[in-house]
């Protein structure tokens, strides 16, 4: 039987799965159209900068927002937080369209109304997947956290597609009117699932770091991912300048690759759900090492195709990462406290990727992108493979746990 149908029987799930696949293709639509109206809006020779701060503003607050607003979120549901998170997205987002059809839209109010958009979100994302954890057996954690993970690639894949069509038509503000409108259908949709959580995690912001310092599994998987996505860093700035500059191609070539990253990571998304049984520890250092083992050819010039294969694959093999990573998240903290961990397990990523970003700029300036590819498929790879030797080492340890 599949291990999907007990999750999509489930209702509250069922509830809750038009509106996150509504928000996942905003969010998708959202990706091109931040960094659009930046450029529409922003002066010729300051372009660059402009463009920089929207997309920072549109993710970075979050992490700011989870030690600000922890003394009153982190009691709530994780029904609740979602909502909270999804409303303040709908109205803020949903401010800039109105400001920009009545000409009263100035660059540091664009900045600001992403900013304010963004403050609460890393409490919403980790809402999403405390609430399954609250709705849904621990059987059924990975498979409900797949389901989540594969329309947001969906969102991915479909949205800055569907973006592009209205930008051509309409304009970019548009297409954040219609993000706007997807998480007011999120925020709907969550609307009396759950119930408030009567025990909070005492400690404020620092209740979910707090406990990931308790936890050495917890703190090891936690430091695992932060590693994991910043060494994406470089292929995420080094992508761009492969097709224009070394491989003179189109921009329809940089399409391709993430189109086939998006679609082998929906593909291997489908798979997370008949691993919930498998031992997480050496399923998460197989999947690094895949995932660094397929990066890697792009570090060596070969040609598009193969290059396109290549982000295939590792889309397919990172795919039921965070599936299962989460699932481990949920089962092992305090369930009173699996909120606050789980905003400060997002507050890691979103550094993770500005870090990441960063360290690639450097690398791509310094050495040239192929260079650059190589640090993430090497660097990768032996991630993967120093946390299979800690996996293999604490199983001797204690042979009776499932690490």
């Amino acid at each position: 039987m599949t291990p999907y149908g007990p999750v999509l029987r489930h209702r509250a799930v069922r509830r809750l799965l038009p509106g996150f696949a509504a928000s996942a293709l905003g969010d998708g639509m959202s990706a091109v159209a931040v960094s659009w109206l930046a450029l529409e809006l922003a002066p010729v020779g300051n372009r660059g900068m402009w463009v920089a701060l929207a997309v920072t503003a549109y993710t970075f607050p979050g992490a700011v927002g989870t030690f600000v607003f922890a003394r009153l979120l982190r009691h709530r549901s994780g029904a609740q937080l979602v909502t909270w998170d999804a409303t303040l997205r709908a109205v803020t987002l949903g401010a800039i369209p109105v400001a920009a059809a009545l000409g009263m839209l100035p660059l540091g109010l664009y900045v600001a109304l992403l900013a304010v958009s963004s403050l609460l979100h890393s409490w919403g994302s980790s809402g999403m997947y405390t609430l399954l954890a609250e709705e849904l057996p621990e059987r059924d954690h990975v498979a409900g956290n797949a389901l989540l993970s594969m329309l947001a690639q969906v969102g991915v894949l479909a949205g800055p597609l569907l973006a592009g069509l209205v930008i051509g038509r309409y304009g970019a503000s548009w297409v954040l009117a219609a993000d706007a409108a997807s998480f007011a259908v999120l925020a709907v949709a969550c609307r009396g699932l759950g119930g408030s959580r009567s025990s909070p995690a005492p400690g404020g912001g620092k209740a979910g770091f707090r406990v990931l310092l308790t936890d050495r599994r917890l703190l090891g998987l936690a430091g695992l991912t932060f590693c994991f996505y910043a060494l994406y860093g470089p292929v995420e700035v080094g992508l761009p300048i492969l097709v224009s500059d070394v491989q003179h191609a189109p921009a329809t070539v940089l399409a391709w690759y993430f189109t086939a990253f998006g679609g082998g990571a929906v593909a291997g998304g489908l798979l997370a759900g008949w691993l919930r049984d498998w031992p997480a520890g050496p399923v998460v250092a197989g999947i690094v090492t895949g995932v660094g083992a397929a990066f890697l050819p792009l570090g060596w010039g070969v040609p598009v195709v193969a290059a396109a294969a290549c982000m295939g694959v590792a889309g397919f093999v990172y795919a039921p990462y965070n599936a299962i990573t989460l699932a481990v998240f949920q089962r092992s903290a305090p369930p009173e406290a699996l909120a606050p961990v789980l905003a400060a397990r997002r507050t890691l990523l979103i550094v993770s990727g500005p870090v990441g970003v960063g360290a690639g700029g450097v690398l791509v300036s310094a050495y040239g992108v192929e260079p650059a590819f190589l640090v993430t498929g090497c660097g990768t790879l032996l991630l993967g493979l120093v946390t299979a030797g800690v996996v293999a080492t604490s199983r001797r340890r204690a042979p009776s746990k499932v690490t």
